[in-house]
């Protein structure tokens, strides 16, 4: 099971944006606007920043993620949103003795797939033992680890960049995994600055259409009635 928890993040990361965007349209000094800025005008221009995609404010405020519960299929995509920071559970230098392993949803639903699934990871986790007590360092040995090993990753973005994850991952086209995972993340940071990512999610929910073109996965109204909901 995916476990995604918010570690830390910038304090009061609506009023950082706010304070940035008020700084980028005033002639006033950042602690000057800071001491104007009520709660009402904080959630107005949050609002506005995001309607109008200024998107410098947002790199203003940061989250922090510890996820734990995913392969190393989730993490090589993960990887792939560049304006973050990661740091990941080592396979070199933690061993990988019983390892856990994620299995897909298409595969455990099936019994005959699941068996033989569950029957090669045994086979890998022998491999792995057999090889680390021959001496092969475990640097070496985790050449035989399935993609599926669970694994665990340390994620910080900034609220520009999970504003694109959520666009790309949140997406019913993404991979289940990650989109999963990207879900459980909007949840927490929803809970910790709900007007910054009050209408986050896939493209299709913050602009009302699906940018797939034919490869849509036809489901537009349905999401955007979870939105009305959320």
């Amino acid at each position: 099971m995916i476990k995604v928890k918010l570690l830390d993040y910038t304090p009061e990361p609506e009023r950082v944006v706010a304070m940035a965007a008020r700084l980028c349209y005033s002639a006033s000094g950042a602690e000057e606007l800071s001491e104007r800025l009520d709660d009402n005008k904080v959630r107005e221009m949050v609002r506005k920043m995001v309607r109008i995609g200024h998107g410098s404010t947002l790199e203003h405020a940061s989250f922090t993620f510890g996820i734990e519960g995913v392969s190393r299929v989730l993490t090589h995509q993960l990887v792939r949103h560049r304006i973050a920071s990661y740091d990941q559970q080592s396979q070199r230098y933690v061993a990988a003795h019983g390892f856990q392993y994620i299995t897909p949803p298409s595969i455990a639903e099936k019994p005959a797939a699941k068996a033989r699934y569950e029957a090669l990871m045994e086979e890998i986790r022998a491999v792995y033992d057999e090889l680390t007590e021959m001496g092969v360092p475990k640097e070496d040995a985790r050449y035989v680890l399935a993609n599926a090993t669970e694994t665990k990753i340390l994620v910080t973005m900034n609220a520009r960049s999970l504003m694109h994850f959520f666009n790309l991952r949140c997406c019913n086209r993404a991979q289940w995994e990650i989109r999963e995972m990207a879900y459980k993340m909007l949840a927490e940071v929803k809970k910790v600055a709900p007007t910054l990512f009050f209408n986050a999610g896939a493209s299709c929910v913050n602009t009302g259409r699906c940018p797939e073109g034919e490869m849509t996965c036809g489901r537009l109204q349905e999401m955007l009635k979870l939105r009305e909901k959320d």
